[in-house]
């Protein structure tokens, strides 16, 4: 392997590619902000809802983005029960276990639509998230309501418009 820089010299933050040092950028502290974000969940897919609340959720939408800072915003997600589910999901189940033996439980879309939509939600955001320490902070940042009311309206968040919506309602 051929070293791209000289011996006594200190580089930091650069990465050896081809011969050639490359700047990585690093975000300091005072670079991170946490914007609001609001999205309406009525007549959005389930899956296109979970991946642009991940964006979100992760910072992938800021310039200053790196993968290991915390540069996430918070998302609140009103009318969660007014999702739409396509194929057969209504029929299948979403598992949690409580840790006890014989603890499994599986619960229904369909029931869970009706019962608590914020679960489905939060389950399918998560799935789309890193597995790592990371993203459970930056899991605390969802806030899921069912209904239109939610309780942060002095942070006044940006409305974020998702423009795909279900084509089985229209």
């Amino acid at each position: 392997m051929r070293r791209a820089f000289r011996a006594g010299c200190e580089v930091r933050n650069t990465i050896a590619r081809k011969g050639t040092l490359v700047k990585t950028f690093t975000p300091k502290p005072a670079d991170l902000t946490h914007d609001w974000y609001i999205i309406d969940a009525t007549n959005v897919v389930l899956g296109r809802l979970a991946t642009q609340a991940a964006v979100l959720l992760r910072g992938k939408n800021k310039a200053t983005y790196a993968p290991h800072a915390d540069s996430g915003n918070h998302v609140i997600i009103i009318n969660a029960a007014k999702i739409a589910l396509t194929g057969n999901k209504t029929g299948k189940l979403l598992y949690t276990h409580s840790g006890r033996p014989g603890g499994l439980r599986g619960d229904s879309y369909a029931d869970l639509l009706k019962r608590n939509p914020d679960r489905i939600v939060l389950s399918a955001v998560k799935g789309m998230l890193p597995k790592n320490r990371l993203s459970k902070v930056q899991l605390d940042r969802l806030h899921i309501f069912a209904g239109a009311e939610h309780t942060h309206t002095p942070q006044k968040p940006q409305v974020f418009e998702i423009d795909q919506v279900s084509q089985q309602v229209k």
